[in-house]
């Protein structure tokens, strides 16, 4: 299985608790998601992020096609970082780390997603003419919806 890795940095001017207040909040990701992704939330339990959570999704991603994923909230160190991992859905592997670092002007917030695709090399040739171009698309989109957010100000 190829494993690929997808890391962004950003920085917002805000506080880490500012920032945590946002990101910790599962029902804000549809606001940094691009609307092409068909993105919604189908099951939550509204509780503050916490490890063990579960949150069910449906996804377009390509072609329109809906995909159902579930993700577990598997780490969390309240104003540090959280991890997401996949445990249903379009990936072979989907482990998604978000770290939030205070510095001088507001917030360093770096995003590692380690990823693999299912069917071999059929997933790699799938990576390379589309996956790895939609996720450059999505984490773009989200840095400029994070600086609507925080940094408009």
């Amino acid at each position: 299985m190829k494993i690929y890795k997808k890391e962004t940095v950003q920085h917002v001017n805000a506080t880490v608790e500012e920032c945590w207040e946002f990101f910790s909040k599962p029902g804000n990701l549809q606001k940094i998601t691009p609307e092409t992704m068909g993105f919604e939330i189908t099951d939550f339990d509204n509780k503050p992020m916490y490890a063990g959570q579960i949150i069910q999704y449906k996804v377009s991603p390509l072609l329109g096609i809906t995909i159902p994923w579930m993700t577990e909230i598997s780490f969390v160190k309240e104003n540090s970082y959280f991890v997401d991992e996949q445990r249903f859905g379009p990936y072979a592997l989907w482990h998604h780390k978000h770290f939030f670092e205070a510095t001088e002007n507001g917030t360093k917030m770096t995003d590692i997603v380690h990823y693999a695709l299912p069917l071999g090399f059929l997933g790699r040739i799938m990576n390379t003419l589309m996956v790895k171009n939609k996720l450059n698309e999505i984490f773009e989109h989200r840095v400029v919806k994070v600086n609507e957010i925080f940094n408009s100000k």
